[in-house]
This record gives structure tokens, C-alpha cells and sequence, in this order.
């Protein structure tokens, strides 16, 4: 007997593996259920929500949007949630033209941004 392991015969060791082996695969196909199922849950949103821009924007924002979104998504959302925001407020009224979307992302980009002041020190 080498002492690497408690089982008397391999058999033991090979079922166990097995089980071992089985029940990660399991896990691992649980876990990409759910991530198949949230990416779908995502296109559905983000579906509905670009079926809402169609109707609020005149096609070349909508193009804008789409672009930008493939660029900077953090401010394409910001855009998509403002443009909602001010539809549904009476603001806006559809369908909002290029040069508004424009003016939108001009706003949200200068607030976005930070100012950086670069210091030199004289010796």
C-alpha cells in the first residue's frame, strides 16, 4: 500500500471520480442555462426598448444612437433613458430630430467627463 489513498481499490476511486466529474458538469451546464437566459432576457429589453426609440426619433438619431452605442454604451443608455425621460415628461415631443439627440449628448457627455488640472512643481 503506496499511503496516497484511502481506498482499497480503484474502483472506489474511479466512482467517485466519476461522481465528481458528473456533478461539476452539471454545475457548469446549470451556469450556462442561466447566463443563456439572461442574455436572452437582455436582447428582449433591449428590443423593446430600441421598438420605443423607433417611434420617438427621426431615423438619423436613430442611427446616431445605434452607433454611438456600439462606441460609448454607458452614454447611449444615459441618452436612451433621457430621451424616454423627456418624451414621456411632455418636454419632447416625437419625433425628435438628429440635432436634439445631439444636444442631449453634448449635456450628458460634459457632465460625464471630468476636468484634469496638471500641476508642475518647480524645484
Amino acid at each position: 500500500m503506496s499511503g496516497y489513498s484511502d481506498y482499497d481499490d480503484s474502483d472506489e476511486y474511479d466512482e467517485e471520480l466519476e461522481e465528481l466529474k458528473r456533478r461539476r458538469l452539471e454545475e457548469l451546464r446549470r451556469e450556462a442555462e442561466a447566463k443563456r437566459r439572461q442574455q436572452e432576457e437582455a436582447a428582449k429589453r433591449e428590443a423593446e426598448v430600441m421598438a420605443v426609440l423607433r417611434t420617438m426619433l427621426e431615423p438619423d438619431a436613430l442611427n446616431r444612437i445605434s452607433n454611438l452605442k456600439l462606441v460609448r454604451p454607458e452614454l447611449a443608455d444615459a441618452a436612451i433613458q433621457a430621451i424616454i425621460s423627456l418624451v414621456q415628461a411632455g418636454r419632447l415631443t416625437p419625433p425628435v430630430d438628429d440635432e436634439t439627440v445631439k444636444n442631449i449628448l453634448i449635456q450628458l457627455d460634459s457632465r460625464s467627463r471630468r476636468e484634469y488640472e496638471i500641476k508642475f512643481k518647480r524645484k
